[in-house]
């Protein structure tokens, strides 16, 4: 039997969506005192221990359908029983399969304008994969036709295409969405549109591919720049140069020939050959009326493929809950990596200590924090530490998909991705800030520990729709994702914004993204504290979590939720 719950915390009004309250749904007040004392079972020495056997190079970069794989999920498995938990699929199994196609694509590329020949060298330059069933895909003589930013959002009145056939063309686009000024402020982002200074999905990379793929083209390349983008070349030639994965899937339309990215400096290069200026063209593609620009050119490309069919999992345990165990509160991590790449000669191993060993060994912490409560929550928390992150939310889409648990019982998805290495801030950055009624949970326990919430102070390079979360978020159930405060107690003002460039710069996505001397866990500490007293908090509410009004999820959420 539950006992009654004392010293309660402020019980937030949140609304419910399509699910009204039973006789079983009575406040039950949250016992502050076993709350506090079961987040002190999260500890910066057992996170460390973790980090470092999770991204010891005798597990390889952690990619999927390796032998890292294989110790990655022992690892997870081993602790979480350890923990007293239960196995997360319902079969009574550990794991959740999925089948993945690995594909490695060699691609070649040139451009022809004016009877000159513009070579595309791989992978400096240019990188592209293909989709397409086969072992080659080759593009010939395709028309080449600069599409601004590739958005097609009849709810903003933007079409970047006009109307027009793009059948069998080859479009460059640039990346993100675009920043429209205010009129008559050549300086001020219009609010109202493509939500300001943040990036919404029509910014994404996986969003051109697919309307390119929508609009009948052959060849979609988008043009990199290192501030939007939020990564310097580098990390899309490393990324995509490599082995490339997707869910094996049956129906859905035909994939793009070619996907690909080529430098700013390529494109400058193109666009002066064509008789235009980079820098002009992309100024007009910031205004409504845009019209595509033939550039005069054409394309060729051809891309030979080896594919693979393996198998991965998303790795699955859970708290079971004593009043409401049919719903949900699922914590996602990403256990995954980038693997060996044999031809590094220095270091090969591409660690994943930051991203995600953290995030991943986070995961375990929040379970050991769920199991030391006197008593079960009264919903069930879901641990889910998924694949194919790095492959583009393979294993969270997988789920959200195919889920282990309806997603109309999922009260709510927490997501823990690249936790603070650097010590305790005095702040906490909402990825996505202003989304959903989380964010109130939120505040009240981050200023309990006396922390305000920022908004992402790089909205502008979409993170939001760069982790796992926004794979549930898709679906309709409303996800929090926090990362590293920007305010660093005991360090200068702008210390945190200049270190994480530095990191991003010299360390994202490369070998060197190791544990080092100046690592500090006091801050991811407090981090995954946060979010437990969050998600109990929700998992002891009356009421569920809501998108906030306006935002782009809420329908999906009423919808859903609608039906039962």
């Amino acid at each position: 039997m539950r006992h009654p719950r004392s010293l309660a915390l402020l019980f937030l009004p949140l609304v419910v969506l399509g699910c009204d309250a039973g006789p079983d749904d009575e406040p039950v007040p949250i016992d502050r005192a076993a709350a506090e004392s079961a987040a002190e079972a999260i500890e910066a020495e057992e996170l460390m221990t973790h980090v470092a056997r999770l991204s010891s190079d005798a597990f390889g970069g952690r990619a999927p359908a390796t032998p890292g794989e294989d110790s990655t999920v022992a690892y997870l498995t081993e602790q979480f029983r350890a923990r007293g938990l239960q196995p997360g699929n319902p079969d009574g199994s550990w794991t959740q399969p999925l089948t993945l196609v690995g594909i490695r694509s060699e691609a070649e590329g040139s451009i022809q304008v004016d009877g000159r020949d513009i070579g595309l060298s791989y992978p400096d330059e240019f990188v592209a994969v293909s989709y397409r069933d086969g072992a080659s895909v080759s593009v010939d003589g395709s028309e080449v036709v600069f599409v601004g930013y590739g958005v097609d959002a009849p709810e903003y009145e933007w079409d970047d295409y006009a109307g027009q056939d793009m059948s069998g063309k080859t479009l460059i686009m640039l990346v993100n969405d675009p920043p429209v000024r205010v009129e008559g402020d050549t300086a001020a982002l219009d609010p109202h549109m493509f939500n300001g200074e943040a990036m919404t999905y029509y910014g994404r990379w996986t969003y051109k591919y697919d309307i390119g793929a929508e609009k009948g083209a052959d060849a979609v390349i988008i043009v990199h720049e290192t501030g939007p983008a939020g990564y310097p070349w580098g990390v899309v030639s490393g990324s995509w140069g490599g082995e490339n994965f997707d869910i094996v899937s049956e129906g859905g339309g035909e994939p793009l020939k070619v996907e690909g990215w080529i430098t700013r400096e390529k494109a400058e290069e193109l666009f002066a050959a064509a008789g235009h200026d980079f820098e002009e063209l992309k100024a007009a593609a910031r205004h409504r009326g845009f019209e595509p620009v033939p550039l005069g050119a054409t394309a060729d490309f051809a891309i030979d493929m080896t594919r693979r069919t393996v198998e991965s999992r998303n790795v699955a345990a859970k708290v079971e809950g004593d009043t409401h165990p049919d719903e949900y509160i699922v914590y996602t991590a990403h256990w995954d990596h980038l693997g060996t790449d044999p031809s590094l000669t220095e270091d090969s191993i591409y660690n994943g200590a930051m991203d995600n060993a953290t995030g991943t060994g986070g995961l375990l912490e929040v379970a050991e924090a769920f199991k030391a409560l006197p008593e079960p929550p009264a919903r069930s928390i879901l641990f889910l530490a998924v694949t194919a992150e790095e492959q583009g939310l393979l294993g969270a889409r997988y789920y959200a998909e195919n889920p282990l648990y309806p997603l109309d019982r999922t009260l709510a998805n927490i997501n823990l991705d690249g936790l603070n290495i650097w010590g305790p801030t005095e702040d906490v950055v909402v990825v996505g800030y202003g989304s959903s009624s989380l964010e109130e949970v939120l505040r009240t326990y981050a200023g309990q520990q006396g922390r305000t919430l920022t908004p992402d102070p790089e909205s502008e390079k979409g993170y939001y729709y760069r982790s796992d979360h926004f794979e549930f978020a898709k679906k309709g159930v409303p996800a929090l994702y926090v990362d590293a405060g920007t305010r660093y107690r005991d360090r200068p003002e702008g210390w945190g914004e200049a270190r994480m460039a530095q990191w991003t710069e010299e360390d994202y996505h490369q070998p060197s993204d190791e544990i080092t001397d100046e690592w500090d866990l006091a801050g991811a500490v407090e981090d995954l504290r946060l979010l437990f007293l969050v998600g109990y908090d929700v998992a002891e509410s009356e009421t569920w979590p809501t998108w906030n009004e306006g935002n782009e999820f809420r329908a999906t959420r009423q919808e859903m939720l609608g039906t039962r």
